[in-house]
């Protein structure tokens, strides 16, 4: 989530926070056929439809997002980032 994220920052999750697009969400990925099961990630909350959330990152060189995997079923949100409380910068 670079630059606005960087790796070691600590954030205050609002968990099972309702997301409004353009804010930073917590989200487990769904099961891809083909991938290993994929961690807890950051990104940027695009919009909603009846698939759920299109999220996505902030840098489009590193990580993945819906381009890659599609929707974030509405139940695998499961927090809103508030901000972040460490390094102060």
């Amino acid at each position: 989530m670079e630059p606005g994220l960087r790796d070691g920052d600590h954030l205050l999750v609002h968990w099972g926070g309702r997301p409004r697009p353009g804010q930073l969400v917590v989200v487990e990925w769904p099961d891809v056929p083909g991938r290993s099961k994929l961690p807890l990630s950051v990104k940027r909350a695009g919009f909603v439809d009846e698939q759920g959330w299109w999220v996505e990152r902030d840098n489009p060189a590193e990580g993945i997002d819906s381009w890659q995997v599609g929707a974030v079923p509405v139940d695998h949100v499961r927090g809103v980032v508030l901000f972040r409380l460490w390094p102060l910068r």
